[in-house]
């Protein structure tokens, strides 16, 4: 097995954490979206305690 020298560039780094970066703020926001939060959040009750 022979293991080569696996070095590489700058520009082939940002390229690599950008696509990392782009494809965790994807699915973050996919996880987290706006429309399914509210859906699942109770709606306060009228009249703040409850009485």
């Amino acid at each position: 097995m022979n293991k080569q020298n696996e070095n590489i560039n700058r520009q082939e780094a940002l390229k690599k954490i950008c696509r990392y970066a782009g494809m965790t703020a994807l699915g973050t926001f996919m996880i987290l979206s706006p429309k399914k939060a509210q859906a699942q959040s109770i709606p306060p009750t009228p009249g703040g305690f409850g009485f």
